[in-house]
């Protein structure tokens, strides 16, 4: 593996985005206390070469001061417009060639929101015209839709007074013959019609303390979400309303029966399921039934809370990248877990709150384009050939 270009930036969790031969990534400059100035930057591809960057105010009070290091989720480009979301609520629409900003939204000012411990987490995506986001605003403004290029107001859905609205990423499906958007929060998966924000259907899920963070899986007609405390749930989505298919009977982060993955999303292959349980266990679950499989400490290297890695198929086999800093090359089947290679591509930087091997951790999913790799930490952002 060859490292094609470094580039300092600073802290932050978002993974970065690629596009055009462009590459975007977010981070946070702390001046003041808590305050200081979160940030957008658009790179060259081939070079790591800044080309643009455009800032905004930022104060991170009130979120957990230990992951208070930078944004968190991914920027979304569509077409010749980027958005971005902060940490702190600021949803911003920018031109992808220059960085001029189109228009912002403050989801606190705007909307009410009460910002969740951990901060705002979800990505804007986008379905046609609208912009959809993971606002939490006060009344029924949990989820929300914007006009993409004015940023006017198109709907709002589900109130947001009983709970937090939670980490998981919303994300659009089709199934069942109807576009669906998914949304995951404390209580329960819901589906809306992206048009309208009309509920379809919801299935209860109660998570404890908030912490539903994996994003939703789908494969087929069958949908997958997991967490830290409450374990897995599998929903078959080919039913109206749709059919609890199993789900986990442990509540205890310790005493886990199936898959409690915490920022690892699961991956489907077959009648089998792939994940990263809440202390490190690279799990293989029957889809069929929940069942486990097996379980190896291999991929992460040790069992500890939290530890985790982000996994990604290529063809026959899973790109694997664990939170020291390494990347793993590693087939994976009901017989077991056979690792073809793997190297240190990163260095962990991020505080993981917690006594584990390393005083640091990398708890960012870095980007795959043009058999390159691009990932992150608090200090640079770099590019690695994987032509080889």
């Amino acid at each position: 593996m060859t490292i094609q270009w470094r580039t300092p930036i600073k802290g932050g969790y978002a993974g970065p985005s690629v596009a055009e031969g462009r590459v975007f990534v977010t981070d946070f400059t702390r001046a003041l206390n808590t305050k200081g100035s979160e940030r957008i930057l658009c790179l060259d591809e081939k070079t790591g070469h800044i080309l643009w960057t455009q800032q905004w105010d930022a104060d991170y009070i009130g979120l957990m001061d230990t992951y208070a290091s930078g944004p968190r989720a991914t920027p979304t480009v569509d077409g010749d417009r980027v958005y971005v979301l902060g940490a702190k609520g600021a949803l911003v629409c920018l031109k992808v060639k220059t960085g001029e900003v189109i228009w912002k939204h403050d989801y606190v000012k705007d909307y009410d929101t009460q910002v969740p411990t951990w901060g705002m987490t979800g990505a804007p995506v986008i379905d046609g015209d609208r912009v959809i986001g993971l606002v939490g605003g006060a009344g029924n403004a949990k989820v929300m839709a914007f006009d993409k290029r004015t940023g006017k107001e198109v709907w709002r859905a589900l109130s947001s007074e009983r709970e937090e609205p939670g980490y998981a990423q919303p994300i659009l499906f089709d199934v069942g013959g109807v576009r669906q958007l998914i949304m995951w929060h404390p209580l329960a998966v819901v589906s809306l019609d992206p048009a309208t924000g009309k509920v379809n259907w919801q299935q209860p899920f109660k998570i404890h303390n908030n912490v539903n963070l994996a994003t939703p899986v789908m494969h087929d007609s069958r949908l997958l979400v997991s967490s830290f405390y409450n374990g897995s749930m599998l929903l078959d989505l080919s039913k109206k309303p749709p059919v609890k298919l199993w789900q986990g009977k442990s509540d205890s982060e310790i005493d886990t029966d199936g898959l409690h993955s915490l920022v690892s999303t699961p991956v489907f292959d077959g009648d089998y399921i792939y994940g990263v349980c809440g202390y490190g266990q690279f799990r293989c679950l029957r889809a069929s039934t929940g069942e486990r499989v097996w379980e190896t400490l291999a991929v992460t290297g040790e069992k500890a809370r939290w530890t985790t890695a982000f996994i990604v198929r290529n063809g026959d086999r899973f790109f694997i990248n664990n939170d020291h800093g390494e990347l793993i090359i590693a087939k994976l089947s009901p017989q077991g877990y056979q690792e073809i290679s793997r190297t240190k591509l990163i260095k962990p930087t991020s505080n993981p709150g917690n006594r584990r091997q390393l005083a640091a951790v990398n708890w960012s999913q870095p980007a795959y384009a043009n058999k390159h790799i691009i990932a992150r930490n608090d200090e640079e952002i770099i590019s690695a050939s994987l032509a080889k």
